[in-house]
């Protein structure tokens, strides 16, 4: 058994796909080994793989889809996937909104360009002229500036453990709200 995970990833995407097409060749032609083999990758381009050779079978994690939001359902469906959902991992992960809503631009624009025939080049330089200033962690976020304002007003020199930990829970709070 060999598990492989996203071989090729950390150098430019053609070499990358190409890396691992030609792994997941050998590894399905090899005359005598003939592995089982985990070969999970963001490479959607090797989807095709599975359509000329006979032993390499597309699966992927079922989603569902709840208005903008992604749910992994952690099942494994046949076939492949056209989509990584990335911006809603990290989303998920906690990435600021405003960064969330950035990358959703980018994106959007790459994609238009790409069914348009443009390089991504061109298209980095159109999305960088926007002059669009992304700023994580914004102090005007209300929230921000309460927790701020909350965290300045403390004197931690008289706070007793049962205090802080209130008010770390009131921040906690807040900042699911």
């Amino acid at each position: 058994l060999i598990l492989l995970d996203e071989i090729g990833r950390g150098t430019s995407t053609y070499d990358g796909i190409s890396i691992a097409w030609a792994i997941a060749e050998f590894l399905h032609q090899h005359p005598t080994a003939k592995p089982k083999t985990l070969f999970a990758t963001h490479y959607h381009e090797l989807n095709e793989l599975a359509n000329t050779m006979g032993r390499i079978k597309n699966f992927n994690v079922s989603i569902k889809e709840v208005g903008n939001r992604v749910i992994f359902l952690r099942k494994l469906i046949p076939g492949g996937s056209e989509h990584s959902f990335g911006i809603h991992v990290a989303k998920m992960a906690g990435m600021p909104p405003k960064l969330i809503n950035r990358a959703n631009e980018i994106l959007k624009k790459l994609e238009i360009d790409r069914t348009e025939g443009q390089s991504i080049k061109d298209s980095i330089k159109k999305v960088q002229n926007q002059a669009y200033q992304l700023q994580m962690f914004s102090v005007e976020d209300p929230v921000l500036v309460k927790i701020r304002d909350s965290i300045n007003n403390l004197d931690v020199n008289i706070l007793t453990p049962v205090e802080a930990l209130l008010k770390l829970d009131e921040i906690q709070r807040l900042i699911k709200q």
